[in-house]
């Protein structure tokens, strides 16, 4: 009988504590009204930054938005400047590393034309008539004989 009464004195405190917010609760409340306040202003100043909403603005706070805007304009122009150089730069050496390329294949080139046309070629053709009943026609073939390319 005594545990009974124990239980229900327990449960009666504990209804008291049920009345009030716990502190954690609280803590989460506030922290979310603080983001909640902190996102629409965020997403206040990025419609402005648009060109949206302005007609709330002052001209204090328009001269503040204009330079904010000329600021990162010139962050982005300076960016894409040095980005084109770079490319610029790139392509240059590409084109120098092919223009050596190609000067090397055209030695390369008139090196194998000077070795082809300083030596003869002897050619042999051989006929064949046969009198194979199925192929009645004859057939020459003929084989080139000179020096072999450099590989």
């Amino acid at each position: 009988m005594k545990q009974v009464i124990d239980r229900h004195n327990l449960h009666s405190q504990n209804l008291h504590k049920f009345d009030q917010p716990s502190l954690q609760l609280q803590l989460e409340s506030s922290t979310y009204a603080i983001l909640s306040k902190e996102m629409a202003d965020r997403t206040r100043e990025l419609r402005q930054m648009k060109g949206e909403e302005l007609q709330e603005l002052n001209m204090e706070e328009l001269m503040r938005l204009e330079k904010s805007l000329e600021g990162g304009l010139s962050r982005v122009v300076q960016t894409k400047g040095e980005r084109l150089l770079n490319e610029i730069d790139a392509l240059r050496r590409k084109e120098a590393q092919l223009t050596e390329e190609n000067l090397r294949l055209k030695q390369h080139e008139t090196g194998i034309n000077t070795n082809v046309q300083g030596h003869s070629f002897n050619t042999f053709i051989c006929s064949s008539s046969g009198d194979n009943s199925q192929d009645r026609e004859s057939s020459n073939t003929s084989l080139k004989l000179g020096l072999p390319f450099p590989s």
